[in-house]
């Protein structure tokens, strides 16, 4: 049977197929490349905000990004970021041993047995795992006054501090608003938190940074991080006010205060954790590398 088609028409067609897989090559080739990333600082991402995205697609679109952490994790997430090349730059036990709010509450002795418990058990896996920041938490006042408050965290913590060197694990107090999203919250500034990290006086204790929850509270960032960068573990972002995007949308201007924290010395992590906008898979990944690059300084 004789064809209709000419030889013209025949490298035609082979030349358009191989142009349409050169491209799909190509693009292929782009998606798996990591972004070219300064390397002045590590960038993380928490899990909690992206919680619609399935586990393993948000590890291999951070590991695509050059994000090199999935935090607020625990030892079962642990071990699928392990197959990615993940760590998780703040760890976390779940469930938390005390059911009310945020789990750990250090300002209350009755906690202390269930708390020490609960490190027990997580702290040999963050080792494992070599997972190096845990959370916690001082929990509500509730009428403590906060020298009390001092007083019963600074108790709590000092008995978790041995199992905190013994495995290599800093814990990491978290600072949150009191006046917004964590009404009656003990440790809501950074002056607090330092005084309880001189009373503890052990490098496996410090404080989380949550520049959203310190904006909220007084601002002045990069003055508090030249004052109280010793006393910080780990930093946290979120456009204010609202927690979306961190770009021009919002009141903090990142890349400066990122800047401000490459100047301490600082050569931990920077976790995102603003709840995009988007509500799609696409739309979210795309704040997440717009405002992993804004960090990028």
């Amino acid at each position: 049977m004789k064809s209709n088609l000419s030889r013209r028409d025949v490298i035609k067609t082979l030349g358009a197929s191989a142009a349409t897989l050169s491209t799909a090559l190509t693009n292929e080739a782009m998606a798996a490349e990591p972004l070219k990333l300064k390397g002045n600082i590590k960038h993380s991402v928490s899990r909690w905000c992206y919680a619609s995205i399935p586990f393993e697609e948000l590890c291999q679109a951070s590991k695509d990004m050059g994000i090199e952490s999935i935090e607020l994790t625990g030892p079962k997430e642990w071990a699928i970021m392990k197959n990615y090349g993940l760590t998780s730059a703040m760890g976390w036990a779940d469930p938390w041993p005390e059911k009310t709010g945020l789990g750990s509450f250090l300002n209350d002795p009755k906690n202390h047995d269930a708390i020490y418990k609960c490190y027990e058990e997580l702290l040999p896996q963050a080792q494992e795992y070599g997972i190096t920041n845990v959370i916690c938490f001082s929990g509500n006042r509730r009428g403590l006054g906060d020298y009390q408050g001092l007083l019963n965290c600074q108790k709590g913590v000092k008995r978790l501090i041995p199992l905190a060197e013994k495995y290599g694990v800093t814990l990491t107090m978290e600072l949150l608003s009191s006046r917004a999203s964590h009404p009656d919250y003990q440790c809501d500034n950074i002056e607090w938190g330092a005084v309880l990290c001189e009373m503890v006086g052990s490098e496996k204790f410090k404080m989380l940074y949550d520049i959203y929850h310190m904006q909220s509270m007084s601002g002045d960032h990069i003055r508090n991080i030249q004052r109280y960068g010793k006393y910080i573990s780990h930093y946290h972002t979120g456009g204010h006010p609202g927690r979306n995007e961190i770009d021009e949308t919002q009141e903090i201007y990142y890349p400066a205060i990122v800047k401000a924290i490459v100047a301490t010395g600082y050569k931990g992590y920077i976790g995102q954790e603003f709840v995009p906008k988007a509500k799609d898979k696409a739309g979210m990944l795309e704040s997440l590398k717009k405002c992993v690059l804004i960090c990028d300084v």
